[in-house]
């Protein structure tokens, strides 16, 4: 079937559609209610279905005879270290160390808060607490302990499972002392904390709760998979570059399994056996999905990757690791594959290796600029996917289906709306939009399985942020439009809108054009206080390594190609080039941040913040470009 006829029947037919996809699991007891409300007023998926995510994910592989298959791959150019797990060798270790959080009380609905780095034993917690019907909550490795504590007194976990350290290109980051702090500034206490000891750093475990991975591992006996209702939670997720409450967003196991199960194939055209290579971490969301739930549950092979696109140790690491294992496909963020670039403009690096293996290559998590597209198709050859999604969502909610039908890609655009999600552009008063036309993205209810249905022990919180400014429809926070063809355009934030003398322009926009430049590596636009227009844009940009500019002669062109492709009421007239952004360190530019340094106010500098040290440097910049002001620019 085509992807129009798919999709058709996925909005028009929601129950028939999601009744055959979860129909593609090992339940243990399957539903016979497929979209029900729950107390809350909530869609809720397969309510009466009985499963275990571990099962799925490793139990049902190695029944079915596939037990000597690669399951997970671990390389780790930071400490020159390569292994494999098969099937059968990751299930003995997840159930053994289920088996040592079982002797220390954890059973169905406890927490767990799992704070490691990007390691094995990572991956084996997170399908050890799956395995007895308990909910994890996996911590970004490096959160201070302030943040952390939040999430700990949010979450109450009755366990943390820690690492003795992280490391940071070349640093080691111990880990033991910032969870001690945490808990010491928590009101929630666990009752135990498990430390895997690290070659590269040793933890001294001198509190009564502390107990070492491997010993208590040792002396534990391995346990079973715990049938869970599909509605019970799998993990809670905090959303990253958040100060205050911390928001956890709560996942399923029932929806969450049978979405990803479909968008492994239907997406990403993964079939058992393919070897997929999701360059993130397992503290994002894009790690929980496809990184550790995703492959395992398709029966695919997974890489578990420590290290970064360049500097670990070059610009050729991404097509290093293509090489050696055969990945089929490779998703990670555009800002990868932006340093690449910058580092490596003419893919010196790239001809070393050869990636024929390599099938397709997605990317998420903020927008892809053209220019980063079309480099990349360039260079590599191969057909790139811009996929827009949200930690929320879980999956996908817009790309290009090619285990459904491979469509024309066209720069800029994520393509089509994944099927499952009713994707519209509505103006501020609710009304839909017709094609073309600007607006704010929204996807029409019911969502498909594998979205939240409610935020961690705050419900209004979830209904406020999500359902209330258009009744009927989950409001995603961004903004765009959808063209003649059904293509959707994620132009960014709905703050990330400038009014520019009464006219409306997507920062997203004018930052397409500065991309576009041979010079540049990167950009950044946001708006700032004007006492005529109300606001201006203001744009960042770096260059791409070596490239030797005269900075006046640079803004004169960028202003005249910003004027040629927008029009001049674009009004761009300040151009800064800065030898860094403030960036998380999934790689998402915060401009959040930079516009408070614009309107000079009190700076909340959020704890996943890459380089403290960018926002002194980019705000003495921004003064002395006169971009600083008093006024707050929305």
């Amino acid at each position: 079937m085509t992807y129009h006829t798919v999709y058709t029947q996925s909005v028009r037919q929601p129950e028939v559609f999601w009744r055959d996809a979860a129909n593609m699991l090992a339940w243990h007891t399957p539903p016979a209610t497929i979209l029900t409300k729950d107390t809350n007023g909530v869609d809720r998926w397969f309510a009466d279905g009985k499963l275990n995510t571990c099962y799925l994910a490793l139990d049902q592989h190695v029944q079915a005879g596939h037990g000597d298959d690669v399951a997970v791959i671990y390389d780790s150019p930071v400490t020159q270290t390569k292994a494999t797990f098969t099937y059968a060798q990751l299930m003995q270790q997840v159930s053994q160390f289920a088996g040592a959080l079982k002797s220390q009380g954890i059973t169905k609905g406890d927490r767990v808060l799992i704070y490691m780095p990007m390691i094995p034993q990572a991956v084996i917690a997170m399908l050890a607490v799956a395995r007895l019907g308990a909910i994890h909550s996996v911590v970004f490795g490096g959160f201070a302990a302030k943040e952390l504590a939040q999430r700990i007194d949010d979450a109450a976990p009755k366990v943390i499972v820690t690492a003795s350290c992280g490391i940071e290109g070349k640093k080691v980051l111990p880990y033991k002392p910032i969870v001690d702090d945490a808990i010491a500034q928590s009101l929630q206490k666990p009752q135990c904390c498990i430390v895997y000891q690290r070659a590269q750093c040793q933890a001294t475990l001198d509190n009564a709760i502390d107990k070492d991975w491997q010993l208590l591992t040792d002396n534990s006996e391995s346990a079973d998979c715990v049938p869970v209702m599909a509605t019970d939670p799998l993990y809670i997720l905090y959303t990253s570059g958040t100060t205050g409450k911390p928001k956890g967003v709560v996942r399923d196991n029932g929806g969450h399994a049978v979405a990803l199960n479909y968008s492994m194939q239907a997406i990403y055209d993964i079939h058992p056996g393919d070897v997929f290579w999701a360059a993130s971490d397992v503290g994002w969301v894009v790690g929980h999905s496809y990184i550790v739930y995703g492959p395992l549950i398709r029966g695919a092979t997974t890489v578990l990757y420590e290290g970064k696109p360049v500097g670990t140790p070059d610009a050729g690491a991404f097509w290093r690791m293509v090489e050696e294992y055969q990945i089929a496909v490779m998703f990670a963020a555009p800002t990868a594959f932006r340093a690449i670039r910058k580092e490596d403009p003419d893919a010196q690096q790239l001809a070393q290796y050869d990636i024929s293996s390599l099938r397709t290559i997605f990317m998420a998590g903020e927008r892809l600029d053209p220019p980063t597209y079309h480099w990349t198709v360039d260079k590599t050859g191969k057909p790139v996917v811009d996929h827009w999604w949200q930690t929320e969502t879980g999956w996908p909610i817009c790309a290009n289906p090619v285990g459904l039908e491979a469509m024309p890609a066209k720069p800029g655009s994520s393509t089509v709306p994944t099927p499952g999600f009713n994707v519209q552009v509505l103006d501020p008063q609710g009304a839909v939009l017709p094609r073309g036309q600007q607006g704010a993205i929204v996807l029409k209810l019911p969502l498909p399985p594998g979205c939240l249905p409610t935020i961690w022990g705050d419900h209004s919180r979830f209904e406020d942020g999500y359902l209330s400014e258009f009744p009927g429809y989950y409001s995603s926070g961004d903004g765009g439009y959808i063209d003649e063809d059904g293509y959707v355009f994620i132009m960014g934030r709905t703050d990330d809108v400038i009014n520019v003398a009464g006219h409306r322009l997507s920062t997203g926009e004018i930052e397409e054009v500065l991309a576009s430049h041979t010079a540049v590596a990167e950009c950044c636009v946001i708006g700032i206080h004007d006492a005529l227009k109300g606001q201006v844009p203001f744009g960042m940009v770096l260059l791409k390594d070596g490239t030797q500019v005269d900075e006046e002669m640079l803004q004169q062109e960028l202003v005249a190609l910003v004027r040629q492709q927008i029009g001049a009421i674009a009004c761009l007239k300040r151009i800064m080039v800065v030898p860094r952004l403030p960036k998380t360190r999934s790689g998402k530019i915060l401009r959040k941040l930079l516009r408070q340094i614009a309107c000079d106010a009190p700076l909340a500098i959020p704890s996943t913040i890459d380089d403290p040290g960018s926002v002194e440097e980019i705000a003495a910049l921004m003064a002395s470009q006169g971009a600083v002001t008093a006024k707050a620019t929305g």
